[in-house]
């Protein structure tokens, strides 16, 4: 897990696949960071420059990443509903996403789902309280 300073100054408890961190843990380790930024310059000799790149920097590294793969228009936002939607879609439930995404209102996090709940055709309506 990661604690991230979000908008407003809060800090949110971010969990991270096992496959994530170890490849974080190995940068670290190969780079000698012990505290801090994790994020670091890097010259052209491999030697560590700086104490942390700019959020502009990192931004950059995430645009040429998707120019590479075909994606020609991103914004951050982009990258927080397509976290959202892929957890959605592989199961993850509403109130963990809001929780993932630092929403205080679940509307927030169905719109950017793209879903709003069915009352017409309300999930609870296949309980079968008859056969308990």
């Amino acid at each position: 897990m990661a604690d991230l300073i979000g908008k407003g100054k809060h800090i949110r408890t971010v969990p991270m696949p096992g496959w994530v961190k170890g490849a974080v843990d190995g940068w670290t380790q190969a780079a000698g960071i012990t505290t801090g930024f994790i994020f670091r310059g890097v010259r052209r000799s491999g030697a560590i420059w700086g104490d942390h790149i700019t959020p502009k920097a990192f931004w950059h590294v995430v645009k040429r990443a998707a120019r590479v793969a075909g994606i020609t228009h991103l914004a951050p936002h982009d990258l927080r509903r397509s976290c959202a939607r892929l957890c959605h879609l592989a199961g993850g439930e509403l109130e963990q996403i809001q929780f993932l995404l630092g929403h205080v209102s679940v509307q927030t996090t169905e719109r950017y789902l793209g879903c709003k709940q069915k009352l017409r055709n309300a999930v609870n309506d296949s309980i079968n309280l008859a056969d308990a």
